[in-house]
This record gives structure tokens, C-alpha cells and sequence, in this order.
């Protein structure tokens, strides 16, 4: 008898992808069933996501990965970017479509939340950097937009959970990501909740990772193959799900997770909140097997995401396979850019943005005209790789181990010209690692769990799973 199939939905913050796994010959087999563009869109002045779009999308994958899946769907399970969430009314439905992160109505809140606690005290309560994107200065930013403080919210992977039919959660590895979790607990730290004015009575229950939530319901349960569907709840962040589809140990090894944003760590047993992790940029999240993934984020494939956005719109197209090519033959110096700068976070006007990074640090400007496309590009990924280097040598130094090695996973590690560029700056070998790194570790996940009986998941298990789906 053919094993049931399951299906991972990832959502991205460029597309959202259902995919199925499916036993072929008892091998497994993974197959992108349905994608979804997807872009913050701006209503007013105000930027969000468009959650509507996002699960009419979803539904219908879902009926295409069910028509494929004849064998029947065992489960499924959601992961998503981390810090994003929806408020809902008494009947679960959203009140509006749920902020992005990148919207600039943080800045006041972030300011008011320093005079409340300063950054340096936060950080040693929750191990999360405070950074103006956090759920909690999101949270704290509802209240001038008319929502009430009391109102109950959720976060994106787990409210489409609920949209299927499970209950209520907040899945550990995201629930790091609002910088509200006492990682010395796992719990929610009261203290933050109470020091920045938010309501405790509002957040969720928290979980780990493999927890079952409930069965799908609805008109989907009407289909055949999801008769007896379970919800499970995978590692939600994204990051945490690509880190647990990666088969091999961590313990020397680091990882450089490469897309919108680039986070370069590794995994620790125990938060490390000193005052050089919190100089250097260093937070500490949640990791799929309870433990934790102690990294820096990086502004990273955004800044150049937003270029091409701009070009497209005046007429000159770039396909991001030949703008890397071309990036290979430049041989003009330009000089680095900080790819933290604040100016770089934001979206629209990008080369006109970087062209003000340039000039601050000293360097020319580029003028953006047709032909100079990938001198940008080239500015973008010799900059990524200076600032992977410094953080990989600030991680040495904190751990106090020598790395032997890189696993770079994620979209832009099919890009010859960043790996090449990293290996240079950091002496390190980069591995490279599954482009769907992410799927694999939510399916590893689901499958540990049904393994394990439903139960919170852990590392050797999942590392279990996640050998036997990277070698198909």
C-alpha cells in the first residue's frame, strides 16, 4: 500500500509555494504543486500583505496537490517569514490585511519602547535583537491605528492554520521572532509584555514544532484526499524549517541562509545575550528541536530585488540569472556599501538609495542608466560577502570554536558569483545546500512527528528525515 502523501506550504515574501511529497517506488518525491506571486502592497499610506490573495492562492494549490495526491494527504503544515501577524475578531476573522514588516509606523514605537527598556535589557530577557521590524514594536504600533491593544493576534503561518482548521498557537521557532520569549523558559516573557505596555491576554498559546493542532474542516475536507488530514505544526520560521532540512551536524559548521534577508550562524545549546552578541548584531532564535540558531541578519537579496523592481518599471527589465553573468565580467571598483544602512531596509527609489550609501562612505556614484545594471549588482553581492565575513569572525570569536566549513542554502545560493565571492572573504568552503531547503525541513518535521506520535520533535529525528528526503 502507497504511503499517504504530505504537503508543505511555504510562504515567501516574493511567492508562496504548496508542495507535495509524495512515495514513488517507496522514494520520496517532491513536487511544487502551486505558486503564488507575492509583494507587499501599499493601501493609503500604509504597507501590507494581501492575505486575501494569499489564501485564495492557497486553495487553490491545495485542490491541485489534492487532485495529484490520489493516495490521500497525511498532513500539512505552514511556515513562513517571522514577525508578521493577523488580529483577529471574535469569530477568528481578520480585522484588516496584516502589516508588513518593512511599513515605517515602527520608528515611533521603537523609540518609545527604548525609554521603557533599553535594547541591551530586552535583548537579555528574550535573546532576540530589538530591531524596529519585531512583532512586539509592531504590536505596539496597533493602537495608533485603531486597533485595540486587548484584540487577539496571531502570526501569518499559524493563522493560516487556523483558516484550515486547527486551533490557536504560536509555534516556538516564530514565536522567537517577536522578541517576547524568555528563551530561558520558552515561554512568554511577562516582563517584556508588562515593560512595553503590550497585553499578555492577546498572544497565543505557545508549542513546539511537531505538535498536531487539529484536522483540516471545511469544503476542502471534502475532498477525497483530505479526509483524515492532520494540521501539524512544522518549524513556522522559515529559516528554522530551512536549518532543519540541512542532514549533516552543525557543530563546526555554519550556515548562511541567502534570500531577502541573509542570516549567517549556527546552532546553540544555550542563549548568548553578552554585550558583544548584542554589538555585533547577534540574536538568538528558535530552532526546530527546542534548542537554538544563534545568527546575524543581513539585509541581503532585498536591496537588490527592489533595483530590479525600479528598472522594470522604467522599460529595462533584468532576469536575475544573466544580471549575475553579467555582474561576473565587471571589473569596475565601486567601492562597499553597508548593508544594514536603514536606507537599504526601505523599498522604492533603490539605486537612487544606494547611489546616497555610496556617496556618505566616500565612493562615486553609479548613474543608473541602461548598461549599468549589473555594476549595481556587483556593488550588492561584493558587499553581501564583506559583511558575511565580518559576522562569521565575530561567531568564531563569541563560541569560541573555529568553523571548518559553510552551508549556504536558500535562493541565491545558485548564485556562482556570491559563493565564489564568499569563499574569498571568509577562507571557508561553502557547501552547497538544497535551493528548497525550507520544504524539506517542514516535511522532515511532519514526518518526524507522525513518527513520534504527534509529539514536540528533535534533532536526531529530524535529521533522520531530512537525509532520507535530501537523497530522494
Amino acid at each position: 500500500m502507497q504511503q499517504p502523501a504530505r504537503i508543505a506550504i511555504d510562504l515567501g515574501a516574493q511567492s508562496c509555494r504548496v508542495s507535495l511529497l509524495r512515495w514513488i517506488n517507496g522514494k520520496p518525491s517532491i513536487e511544487v504543486a502551486h505558486r503564488i506571486p507575492n509583494a507587499p502592497i501599499h493601501i493609503g499610506e500604509s504597507l501590507h500583505w494581501d492575505l486575501d490573495g494569499i489564501l485564495k492562492g492557497l486553495e487553490e494549490g491545495l485542490r491541485k496537490a489534492a487532485a495529484m495526491a490520489t493516495e490521500g494527504v497525511a498532513s500539512i503544515a505552514v511556515d513562513s517569514w517571522g514577525v508578521d501577524y493577523v488580529r483577529i475578531d471574535a469569530n477568528g476573522k481578520p480585522l484588516c490585511q496584516p502589516y508588513c514588516y518593512r511599513d515605517e509606523r515602527t520608528k515611533a514605537t521603537k523609540e518609545d519602547g527604548d525609554k521603557r527598556i533599553t535594547p541591551f535589557e530586552l535583548y537579555q530577557l528574550t535573546g532576540a535583537m530589538p530591531v524596529p521590524l519585531n512583532t512586539a514594536y509592531q504590536l505596539m504600533a496597533d493602537p495608533a491605528c485603531g486597533i485595540d491593544a486587548a484584540t487577539p493576534w496571531i502570526q501569518l503561518p499559524e493563522y493560516i492554520t487556523t483558516w484550515l482548521g486547527g486551533r490557536r498557537v504560536s509555534e516556538f521557532t516564530l514565536a522567537t521572532h517577536t522578541g517576547l520569549v524568555d528563551l530561558k523558559t520558552g515561554n512568554w516573557s511577562v516582563e517584556a509584555f508588562a515593560k512595553l505596555g503590550l497585553d499578555l491576554s492577546a498572544a497565543p498559546e505557545l508549542v513546539r514544532a511537531g505538535t498536531v493542532v487539529g484536522k483540516l474542516t471545511g469544503p476542502l475536507a471534502e475532498l477525497p484526499a483530505f479526509k483524515n488530514t492532520d494540521l501539524i505544526m512544522p518549524a513556522c520560521h522559515d529559516t528554522a524549517s530551512a536549518i532543519a532540512g540541512i542532514p549533516t551536524d552543525l557543530t563546526t559548521v555554519a550556515y548562511i541562509s541567502s534570500g531577502t534577508w541573509s542570516l549567517v550562524g549556527t546552532r546553540t545549546a544555550t542563549p548568548v545575550t553578552t554585550k558583544q552578541a548584542f554589538d555585533s548584531g547577534y540574536t538568538n532564535l528558535g530552532a526546530a528541536s527546542g534548542d537554538l540558531l544563534f545568527h546575524s541578519m543581513i539585509n541581503s537579496m532585498w536591496v537588490l530585488q527592489q533595483c530590479q523592481l525600479g528598472w522594470e518599471a522604467e522599460g529595462r527589465p533584468q532576469e536575475i540569472g544573466a544580471l549575475v553573468q553579467a555582474a561576473e565580467e565587471v571589473t569596475i571598483s565601486t567601492g562597499f556599501l553597508d548593508m544594514d544602512a536603514e536606507a537599504l531596509m526601505l523599498d522604492t527609489d533603490m539605486p537612487a538609495r544606494i547611489n546616497s550609501e555610496l556617496k556618505k562612505r566616500g565612493f562615486d556614484e553609479i548613474p543608473d542608466v541602461a548598461g549599468n545594471e549589473p555594476i549595481f549588482a556587483r556593488i550588492i553581492f561584493e558587499s553581501l560577502s564583506v559583511r558575511y565575513a565580518a559576522a562569521l569572525a565575530s561567531l568564531e570569536q563569541m563560541l569560541g570554536r573555529k568553523l571548518t566549513a559553510i552551508h549556504m542554502l536558500g535562493g541565491a545560493n545558485r548564485n556562482k558569483l556570491l559563493v565564489r565571492l564568499t569563499e574569498e572573504r571568509t577562507g571557508l568552503k561553502v557547501e552547497i545546500g538544497q535551493t528548497e531547503s525550507t520544504t524539506l525541513g517542514n516535511l522532515a518535521v511532519q514526518l518526524a512527528s507522525a513518527e513520534l506520535g504527534g509529539k514536540p520533535v528533535d534533532a536526531e529525528s529530524i535529521r533522520k528525515w531530512a537525509e532520507v528526503l535530501c537523497k530522494g
